[in-house]
């Protein structure tokens, strides 16, 4: 048996060494996953293939529907969680209702993009249940997109999957299963419909509300502070999201905010153009010849 022996990277190593995709050692992209959710079918020639991203930060939600050409991703439609204000929802931007919010504002106006939201109303009754959009005879067939989640953890609950789930219940024709949505118990393999609606509504949040008032309000101040400063019960979370779907489906258009006069400040002077140095020659000349004709030269 050989003892260790050391590998000894040499000149022929490092010539035949390759650098992974920037992306990757950034950190930023799985290409792994990547390239299953971009490589169309052949026989589909040049047909887009969709993909629903989601991506978190720690004050908001992006939900993006694009595509993948050479030159890079194409943004079809796009929808956020700084957005959801404008419908009523003013506080919780980030939690699993808010996210429901935000897939379901992107699906509701991309359909309207394309003129299929009067043919696919989607779930107007949220109750939790599983939803998959069907085909209607005579008509456009659903718009199909594909669920990126990025290099987020897919656990049971994920906050991925409530965006998905407002995307499909606005009318998005996402595959997926119900085995990822909360109120899935893997032992039994049955699924609470009732729980994850809880979840949607912001039933969850209600709890910790009511939970926190009983056992420490100091910490209920400190936690709940913007809710309580715009009126927001743990009895009046569900009506509020009731209020935001509403709104959402009536109107998703995109409001571009208005421009804002910027008067900037300038600690020099502003560059002269041609015209302008003529004219501020021929004023010095006037102005010597002046001097002249007086004696004051």
């Amino acid at each position: 048996m050989p003892g260790f022996v050391k590998v000894v990277k040499n000149k022929a190593y490092f010539k035949r060494f390759q650098v992974k995709f920037r992306r990757r050692r950034e950190g930023k992209t799985d290409y792994y996953a990547r390239r299953r959710l971009v490589v169309q079918e052949k026989n589909k020639y040049n047909t887009p293939k969709y993909r629903m991203i989601v991506r978190f930060t720690n004050k908001d939600i992006i939900c993006q529907v694009a595509y993948a050409k050479l030159e890079g991703d194409v943004i079809v439609c796009a929808a956020y969680a700084h957005e959801l204000p404008k419908y009523g929802l003013k506080v919780g931007l980030t939690n699993y209702a808010a996210a429901y919010c935000t897939g379901l504002l992107l699906a509701r106006r991309l359909l309207q993009k394309y003129k299929l939201d009067g043919i696919y109303a989607g779930q107007e009754e949220v109750d939790g249940d599983e939803y998959n959009v069907e085909a209607l005879d005579d008509q456009p067939g659903p718009f199909r997109a594909f669920l990126d989640v990025g290099l987020v953890r897919t656990s049971t609950g994920a906050r991925v999957f409530g965006a998905m789930k407002g995307a499909a219940d606005g009318g998005i024709d996402i595959p997926h299963s119900m085995k990822r949505f909360p109120g899935y118990d893997e032992e039994s393999g049955e699924f609470n419909a009732e729980l994850h609606r809880k979840y949607i509504m912001g039933g969850h949040v209600a709890d910790y509300m009511t939970h926190l008032q009983d056992e420490d309000s100091d910490a209920y101040q400190r936690q709940f502070g913007k809710y309580i400063k715009l009126g927001v019960t743990a009895e009046g979370i569900e009506d509020m999201y009731k209020k935001v779907h509403a709104a959402i489906r009536a109107n998703p258009a995109h409001k571009p905010a208005a421009p804002k006069e910027v008067k900037t400040k300038r600690w020099n002077r502003a560059k002269l153009n041609n015209a302008q140095r003529k004219d501020r020659v021929r004023q010095k000349k006037e102005s010597f010849l002046k001097k002249v004709a007086e004696g004051r030269a």
